[in-house]
């Protein structure tokens, strides 16, 4: 798909960095950027007065913060001559989700960088709103690696579920024009109601009909966890993009026991494109 509308979410942890990787992505597809500067509100204590007076003065200070860094985004993305908004998104958790869902709704794709990647508080509610319940595709943007959007090498992750195909047809049209894409997939199951007997085979010949120049890959994990063999093998690929289905296992479990993208989301060095 093209992306047309980027919508940055951008913290109170290294808002500048994360800002600025944002506007490198706008910038690239000449796109607008929509850009919410979250925080979290702490939830009004309902005992004694002076409890309450902390909390007022707590939220003031938090808003204060918030709309200076409201302002230093706008002059940023005037000064770079981008199309934009920005606005402030100041809640408590859940509808901080909702208030992102129904920014999401009108974006193309959500970009979080690692200042907000640090808080996974901030991380899972920019999760809940704008991948699950907006079902638009993120963006990590870590800032030891460029990201781009028009990648040369890509890595699909596969593993036959909805979830990686719903990640496949978002990165469609950057998988056409990249040179090549690894469809990897770690200890893959070749039973027939899941990746028949050529694991990736089915996946493979679907991009090929679209002109995509793949490269099947069947990893054996070694009983490493998957994260790490997908980011030790984006490395020797060299890959400019990792794209990926958000969670396999339900989400109780995956807030429970963690997973492959939670992992993802706390750890990956590399540009991650995560769809559900």
């Amino acid at each position: 798909m093209s992306f047309k509308t980027v919508l940055a979410m951008i913290g109170n942890t290294e808002p500048t960095a994360d800002l600025a990787r944002a506007m490198e992505i706008a910038t690239e597809l000449e796109a607008h950027l929509s850009v919410a500067v979250i925080g979290l509100a702490v939830p009004a204590n309902m005992g004694d007065y002076p409890a309450g007076t902390v909390w007022l003065d707590q939220r003031d200070g938090d808003l204060r913060l918030l709309d200076g860094i409201e302002k230093q985004a706008a002059r940023a993305c005037e000064t770079n001559g981008l199309s934009f908004d920005v606005d402030v998104i100041y809640a408590e958790g859940v509808f901080v989700s909702e208030e992102i869902h129904r920014r999401a709704l009108y974006a193309d794709v959500v970009v979080i960088g690692d200042g907000v990647r640090s808080d996974p508080v901030l991380t899972r509610r920019i999760v809940d709103g704008g991948v699950f319940e907006a079902r638009r595709p993120l963006l990590l943007t870590p800032k030891d690696r460029k990201t781009t959007l028009k990648p040369q090498r890509m890595l699909l992750a596969w593993n036959s579920r909805a979830e990686a195909a719903q990640a496949a047809r978002e990165a469609l049209d950057m998988m056409i024009w990249a040179e090549e894409v690894h469809v990897v997939l770690v200890d893959p199951d070749s039973s027939y109601w899941v990746s028949g007997g050529e694991p990736g085979a089915d996946i493979a010949a679907y991009l090929a009909r679209h002109g995509v120049e793949v490269v099947v890959e069947q990893l054996a994990s070694g009983g490493r966890p998957v994260e790490e063999v997908l980011q030790r093998h984006a490395l020797e690929i060299d890959t400019d993009l990792i794209v990926m289905g958000a969670y396999g296992h339900s989400r109780l479990r995956e807030r429970i026991f963690g997973g492959v993208t939670a992992s993802i989301l706390r750890e990956s060095r590399f540009p991650v494109l995560i769809a559900r």
